[in-house]
């Protein structure tokens, strides 16, 4: 049986010849039903309140479950940026470290080219040299022999080359020695 307030206040009693006394048993009913009102008022609220809460808190469970799930996903998802950028990175410094290998076999190779070079004109210069020291030689051999060979002719003659070989030396004034330094 549900009590109620209205069933606690309206409850007969059956009478008898020494019962208790129908007013003080009303009133203390009366309290009693006004007691359980408020407390059956507050339950009710609270019940409701009960309700609302639990709704909220079931909200706020799949709220955390979503907000978990974000953030497990955000983790992989940084995870993942991290990975790739330590690949793209590593990639970055291969590629760079190849390039660089690469500019230095390069370089090498030229500098090998230049030595090279160098060499070969060192080579050429002291064959140069050596053809103009050749030349010069003799040259002045043929010089040395034109001027005893004149020395044994008759004098007019001797004249005549003296002078054209004076004129010779005139028009080609040059001295091999500038020559020669001027190559070295």
């Amino acid at each position: 049986m549900k009590f109620t307030p209205y069933g606690i206040k309206n409850q007969e009693f059956n009478k008898s010849v020494r019962g208790y006394d129908r007013d003080e048993v009303k009133a203390f009913l009366e309290r009693l039903a006004d007691e359980f009102e408020k407390i059956s008022s507050e339950n009710e609220k609270l019940q409701k309140e009960l309700v609302l809460k639990e709704k909220q808190l079931t909200e706020y469970k799949k709220l955390e479950k979503n907000l978990q799930a974000a953030l497990l996903s955000a983790t992989e998802t940084t995870s993942k940026a991290v990975d790739s950028t330590k690949k793209q990175t590593a990639l970055m410094i291969k590629e760079a470290e190849i390039k660089a290998a690469q500019m230095i076999e390069k370089a090498k190779a030229s500098a090998d080219a230049l030595r090279e070079a160098i060499v070969k004109l060192r080579e050429e210069k002291k064959l140069l040299i050596s053809k103009l020291k050749a030349m010069v030689d003799t040259q002045s051999s043929l010089m040395e022999m034109i001027v005893n060979k004149n020395k044994t002719m008759p004098d007019v003659k001797l004249k005549r080359e003296i002078k054209d070989d004076s004129q010779k030396e005139e028009q080609t004034d040059i001295n091999i020695d500038d020559i020669l330094e001027k190559l070295l």
